[in-house]
Order: structure tokens, then sequence, then C-alpha cells
């Protein structure tokens, strides 16, 4: 206990916040991509079609068999599309489609790991019992909360739309993991609460001083 009571000092927590901070970035730039990616054709899929399956279809090739494909991306979802007209042949609006659902998930979390960038900066700077920090924590909680919670249903009615003006059938199964979503991020509202009552602690404290 007292090794790991060690890690708890400000030193520590600086160089960590600094570390994070970047990696933060790191992730937003990566989410980034993958979102230039998508609306490239790049994100995989399930295609079925009148003869075969593909497992790791993309919009971008027409054939579906290539060993070197160059960078994809893909959701955590299971993203189905059943294509049995045009000899198997993915339209555009069946790619706008998936690519607006996968926009709908990794927009919400680029802005949450900018809140989450800010955080840390405060804290590698010492900044830690701020009404700033409390508000970035907040927010990045309420906003992957929704993630979870809405986002699925979003998008369900972005594949019902473009299924309405295409031969194509995009089906999805998603928010499977809605209650391991869902409790981590509450702590994050929690811990927004805990360092907003410790600045109104220090503001008291100051104020009798």
């Amino acid at each position: 206990m007292k090794k790991v009571q060690k890690l708890i000092n400000e030193s520590f927590a600086r160089y960590a916040a600094s570390f994070l901070k970047y990696m933060c970035h790191i992730v937003i730039l990566f989410f980034a991509a993958g979102l230039v990616l998508s609306f490239m054709g790049r994100q995989t899929f399930t295609l079925h079609t009148s003869t075969e399956t593909y497992n790791l279809a993309i919009y971008a090739e027409e054939s579906h068999n290539q060993i070197w494909r160059g960078p994809v991306i893909s959701m955590n979802d299971n993203v189905r599309v059943t294509a049995y007209a045009n000899d198997g042949k993915i339209d555009l609006i069946t790619q706008i489609g998936l690519s607006a659902m996968y926009a709908v998930n990794v927009i919400p979390l680029i802005i949450c790991y900018w809140f989450l960038s800010r955080v840390f900066n405060n804290v590698s700077k010492g900044r830690i019992f701020t009404d700033q920090n409390a508000s970035y924590l907040l927010y990045y909680g309420l906003i992957q909360m929704a993630v979870a919670v809405l986002i699925p249903f979003i998008k369900l009615l972005i594949s019902h739309l473009a299924n309405q003006f295409t031969n194509s059938i995009i089906s999805i199964n998603t928010g499977q993991n809605l209650l391991t979503d869902v409790i981590p991020n509450t702590a994050f509202i929690i811990a927004a609460y805990i360092i907003h009552y410790g600045v109104h602690l220090q503001d008291e404290a100051d104020h009798t001083l």
C-alpha cells in the first residue's frame, strides 16, 4: 500500500497529466483520420450479395477479396449491407448512410477527448480544484452517456432513412455495451461534483482567513 501511495504525489501527477494530454490529442487525430477514411469509402462492413458474403467489404473497392487494401476503419457495431440487386454493388446513398453513422459516433468522442485534454492540461500546470475542470469533466461525462444511450437510436434512424432511398438494406446491431459505457462515465460526473465542491470549500476557507 505504501508503494502505491508514493505514486500519489504532485510531481508524478503533473507528469502523468502532461503525458495523457498528448495522448488525448493523438486519439483526436486518430478519430479525425477515421472520419476522413469513412467519407473516402474505406469503412468496413459485412456485405451480403446474391452469390457471396464478404466480411470486410468497403465501398471504395469493387473487389472485396484483395489481400492489400490500404488503411480502413470500422465501427464497434455489427454493420451488414444486403445488396442483391445491381450485381451486389453498393450505391452512394448506402455509403453516405454508413459514413453518417460513423460520424455521429466519432464527432462527440472528439469533443469529449478535447475536454479531457483541457483537464489534463490544467492538472499538469497545478490547476486542479477549479470550476473549469469541474465543467470539463461534467461535459465529458454527459456527452459520453449521450453517446452510449442516444447514439444507437440515431444510428438506427440513419439506417432506416438510407434504406428508403436505395435498393440495398443496411442493418446494424448496436447498443450492446450500454451498461458498461454508462456506469464508468457516471464516475466523471461524480468527479466533477467533487471538484466543484472542493472549489467552494477552498473559497470558504479563503474568506474565513
